[in-house]
């Protein structure tokens, strides 16, 4: 009866599951099809679907594959990545207010792209596949540095005092970025500024080539480890009661974490707060656990991130806003609300 009565419950939130990603799924290409309509030049949905199968102008052909499309998919691949960065974080440290952005991770990676652009002196343009590779490198680095600093011999990890070891590192990284800043020419520090700011404008196709990658060989991965996860946010001493190789289940998921945050950073810019909201509402649709609550993570940080870029075009048109910006005003409130409610 209790085999019967658990079986009945798994295939209830299955079907929670499935309801609100296929939901999830719905919105987000609405999302798109309006970001493709929309601009200072719009297009129809009827123009849309014929440049989408070549039988467009030029003119409309251009506009869609070479700036609005790139954007578009840079835009899915960043907030997917994010969110489940976040979503990793939140359930290794078992700290719902763990996100790459708070804990200092991509201050560290924008740290090494900004320095790497600072000193490098070739005429030619850094080349975009390295910037992934140099920000993971920051990153990894970042996160080990916080890492050592939340760490008890005695108790472990304190998941309060790696939140604060973030906020101090992320801010003495945002002050060498800001000294590395200074010494460039005018040119790079207005791209450096406007990149560090979570600008996804002036995105093409290599952008993209350069994520795509990295998202579609982790995100699988992290998918598959979700038992693994679901394991290791139950504490460390019921994970190696229940078999569990806690050390390097831990180090493999955070190396994951880290790699996916460094990427998206590189590509996207400073984007914090994606990694929070996306897991916190992925885990009010689908539940806590992980083997839906990643894929919706996922979903959710899309969807977020897609709706924040089209929001960025269109609030003071012919400018763009900075889509880092636009998800700050809505992560902000939200990350003191949850701040608030931890308190209570």
């Amino acid at each position: 009866m209790n085999g019967t009565n658990v079986s009945l419950v798994d295939k209830k939130c299955r079907n929670r599951s499935v309801f609100f990603m296929s939901l999830l799924c719905v919105l987000i290409v609405l999302v798109i099809l309006i970001s493709m309509n929309s601009g200072f030049i719009r297009l129809s949905p009827i123009v849309v679907f014929k440049s989408l199968f070549g039988s467009g102008t030029p003119k409309q052909e251009l506009i869609l594959f070479e700036f609005r499309l790139p954007r578009i998919v840079i835009s899915l691949l960043v907030g997917a990545g994010l969110a489940v960065s976040g979503c990793i974080l939140q359930g290794i440290t078992r700290n719902p207010l763990a996100d790459p952005g708070i804990l200092g991770i991509n201050a560290g990676a924008a740290l090494l792209v900004v320095g790497f652009v600072s000193f490098h002196t070739s005429k030619v343009a850094v080349p975009v596949f390295l910037l992934p590779m140099l920000a993971m490198v920051g990153a990894g680095a970042t996160a080990a540095l916080i890492y050592a600093l939340s760490y008890y011999a005695v108790r472990g990890l304190s998941p309060k005092r790696m939140i604060l070891s973030g906020i101090a590192v992320a801010a003495g990284m945002n002050a060498a970025i800001i000294v590395l800043t200074i010494r460039m020419d005018p040119f790079d520090y207005q791209y450096v500024a406007v990149w560090l700011a979570g600008s996804i404008w002036g995105a093409n196709w290599p952008y993209v080539f350069a994520l795509l990658p990295w998202i579609v060989v982790l995100l699988p991965f992290i998918f598959y480890k979700a038992r693994t996860l679901n394991v290791l946010a139950l504490g460390d001493q019921l994970a190696i009661s229940l078999g569990t190789r806690v050390g390097s289940g831990r180090l493999v998921l955070v190396a994951c974490a880290v790699a996916l945050a460094g990427a998206c950073v590189a590509i996207g810019g400073g984007i914090s707060f994606v990694g929070l909201v996306g897991p916190h509402l992925a885990r009010q649709l689908v539940g806590s656990k992980h083997q839906y609550m990643l894929p919706a993570s996922a979903l959710v940080g899309s969807l977020l991130m897609v709706t924040a870029d089209l929001a960025a075009r269109m609030i003071l048109q012919p400018s763009d806003i900075p889509t880092g910006i636009v998800v700050s005003v809505i992560g902000a409130p939200y990350f003191l609300y949850l701040l608030a409610r931890s308190k209570a």
